[in-house]
């Protein structure tokens, strides 16, 4: 079965660029056939309140939530981490997304698209040298509830990285920046 790409809004084609490099078969998520049809899902990083609202009119929130707390190995990038996350601190009033990471995120942590920067990270379970990471109107993952793993963290601490046992999120694009790794830890998750 290939691997899902939610292809909604955001960089969805950048995620599917990485997958084809790293030779595995993709679909694009846009239908509950789709996501049927996907041994993982990929929530790629926009805008959240978008992702919701067309995920909301394409009829997806609700089978792509059961997918996931049924087991469905899922990854989101920046955006996607917020989808991902159980609580959004600072959402628009009701703001909700599919959950399955037991963790409270921080929408546009680090300000707005003129303070996007790039960081060299450690990641736990990939070699060095660093991950290249770039962050653009990035989360910031605040608490981490039982059952969740960090897996980066910024120099100064901030969490950037988090995954429990079928769901990965991370605050960064590593699908902009060429970084494959990112992508082949999360295929090892899917299995």
């Amino acid at each position: 079965m290939p691997i899902g790409v939610l292809a909604l809004q955001g960089d969805f084609r950048e995620h599917i660029n990485v997958l084809k490099q790293l030779e595995v078969e993709t679909i694009e998520v846009r239908t509950i056939a789709d996501l049927a049809k996907s041994k993982a899902l990929i929530i790629p990083g926009g805008e959240s309140t978008v992702i919701h609202n067309l995920a909301t009119s394409f009829g997806l929130v609700n089978p792509i939530r059961d997918a996931i707390s049924s087991g469905l190995p899922a990854f989101g990038t920046c955006a996607g981490l917020i989808m991902l996350a159980d609580e959004i601190l600072d959402g628009v009033p009701d703001q909700t997304g599919f959950g399955g990471l037991d963790v409270s995120v921080r929408r546009n942590a680090f300000g707005n698209q003129l303070e996007s920067f790039e960081a060299q990270l450690s990641f736990e379970g990939i070699s060095d040298p660093g991950i290249e990471a770039a962050f653009i109107r990035a989360p910031i993952v605040e608490r981490v509830g039982s059952g969740v793993r960090v897996l980066s963290e910024l120099s100064d601490g901030r969490i950037v990285a988090v995954r429990n046992e079928t769901v990965l999120g991370i605050s960064f694009h590593p699908e902009i920046s060429g970084e494959l790794r990112v992508h082949e830890y999360f295929l090892g998750m899917v299995g």
